[in-house]
């Protein structure tokens, strides 16, 4: 099980280093057209990650009414592996189709959020999506690259638009290695974020964050969505542990685990997923 664990891991990372290399980061390339909506803008420069010595792009999705409604705030979602959120032209293996998702979530129930995708490092993002060091993969950066987060990221994005700042309307949201370093944001930053979705975690990578999570005091209104497929090796298994260790932490209804038997670690079930997370995490009916 493990094994399988690895090889999806690096099988899905080998992919992103591929598509990082071979595609403009802002734009389709000439074998792919764009699907981004037109509510979708990446930042045209790349903010540098203190003590990291890179850059890192952001795609930021506003809300349909953003323009026309200049005294409303909005929630905001952080999610990692930003190339695969709103546009084919630029995801490995499929878009999660975010952008088409909130516009009809909006259109139907009236929720708006803005969405910071951060790009993914490519050959550096096991590295900078793990909070510890790994045997195989080298030193764990997690902690300068949500360091960038919180406190390169927010600020800027806090300042430039209208958000509503609060660990009530910030959420972070990941899969694979993004939702290992997404439950990371939840023990090291409980304070900014209090929504977070976990999609597929790689707990595998950081055994110890079981021992942590059932021993690290969570404000009580925290909600976390926890997510795995059935053809995932034994994520499933250790989502189901996990769900377990933060029940000693959080009220019921402010946890969930959801387990699809069928899915596999892939691009096609996050994009499903990602719907019921974000009205669960925000209560939309």
């Amino acid at each position: 099980m493990k094994r399988r664990r690895l090889l999806q891991d690096t099988t899905r990372m080998l992919g992103l280093v591929l598509a990082g290399l071979t595609a403009d980061p802002g734009r389709a390339t000439d074998a792919k057209v764009t699907t981004a909506q037109p509510n979708v803008h990446v930042l045209q420069h790349p903010l540098d990650i203190p003590g990291l010595g890179r850059q890192r792009l952001l795609r930021i999705y506003l809300p349909p009414s953003y323009a026309g409604a200049p005294d409303r705030r909005y929630p905001v979602i952080y999610m990692h592996d930003g190339q695969n959120l709103f546009d084919a032209a630029t995801a490995y293996a499929g878009e999660w189709a975010v952008d088409e998702t909130l516009n009809a979530i909006a259109a139907s129930t009236g929720f708006e959020a803005i969405v910071v995708g951060i790009d993914n490092g490519a050959e550096k993002r096991m590295n900078e999506l793990s909070p510890v060091d790994h045997p195989r993969f080298g030193k764990g950066e997690g902690a300068l690259y949500l360091a960038f987060i919180v406190h390169t990221v927010k600020p800027l994005v806090d300042q430039r638009w209208r958000t509503l700042p609060g660990r009530a309307s910030t959420a972070i949201m990941g899969s694979s290695m993004g939702g290992l370093i997404s439950h990371a944001a939840l023990n090291t930053y409980p304070g900014v974020f209090g929504r977070v979705g976990i999609f597929s975690p790689s707990y595998w990578v950081m055994p110890a964050l079981f021992e942590q999570a059932a021993a690290l005091a969570l404000p009580a209104d925290t909600r976390v969505y926890l997510y795995a497929g059935g053809r995932e090796g034994d994520t499933d298994a250790l989502a189901k542990r996990m769900q377990a260790a933060l029940s000693r932490q959080l009220p019921a209804h402010n946890l969930r685990l959801h387990v699809v038997p069928a899915n596999e670690h892939n691009e096609a079930a996050w994009r499903a997923e990602f719907e019921p997370a974000v009205r669960w995490l925000f209560d939309i009916a």
